[in-house]
This record gives structure tokens, sequence and C-alpha cells, in this order.
């Protein structure tokens, strides 16, 4: 079965740690609502340079990425359709994209 990565881009980092806990059970939720079909439920990510022939920048990019997941689905329509619960949508992005076996 093809894997699909979750590329998340935005979001926010939670205020309180009440905040926290919530947006960790969304997460939960979510990626536990999915079952066998998460490969990897990811982790967020941290600050990041972006890596070109003219040099580094400090910036992470026009669309820096907040974090990762790698699912399995039958198809590029049933991995959109799974991104589509992400709780990341309430403040950002998932980018969706085929892992292509080599």
């Amino acid at each position: 079965m093809p894997k699909y990565i979750f590329a998340y881009h935005g979001g926010k980092p939670p205020e309180t740690p009440e905040e926290g806990e919530k947006v960790m059970a969304a997460w939960g939720e979510w990626l536990g609502g999915m079952g066998d079909a998460v490969v990897d439920g990811g982790n967020p990510a941290g600050p990041s340079k972006t890596v070109s022939a003219s040099g580094v920048a400090d910036d992470g990019g026009a669309n820096p990425l907040s974090g990762y997941s790698l699912v399995n689905a039958p198809d590029m329509d049933a991995a959109i359709e799974m991104a589509k619960g992400c709780p990341v949508l309430n403040h950002g992005t998932v980018e969706v994209c085929e892992a292509v076996e080599m």
C-alpha cells in the first residue's frame, strides 16, 4: 500500500499547559482514529535552516515545516480525506504527497 507524507505548515504552540493538553488530545484522537494506517505519527519540527547553492538562510524558507506524519492509504484521494481531520487545520495547512518507493 502506498505511503503518504503529511507535512504540516503553520500552527502555533500552546499558550498554557491546559491548552497544550487539549491540543495533544486532539492530535491523539485524530491519529488514533486512523488506526493501523499510521506508519509514523511524526513530531513537531523545530527551528530550521534553508540550504541552497547560494548559502544557508535562517528563516526556514517561505513556508517552514512545523511537523510531519507518515500514513498508509490506498491512493491520494484517501490520504487527502484522512488529512482533512488534522488538528493543524485550525491554524495551518497539511501538504499531502506520496512517498515514492525507490
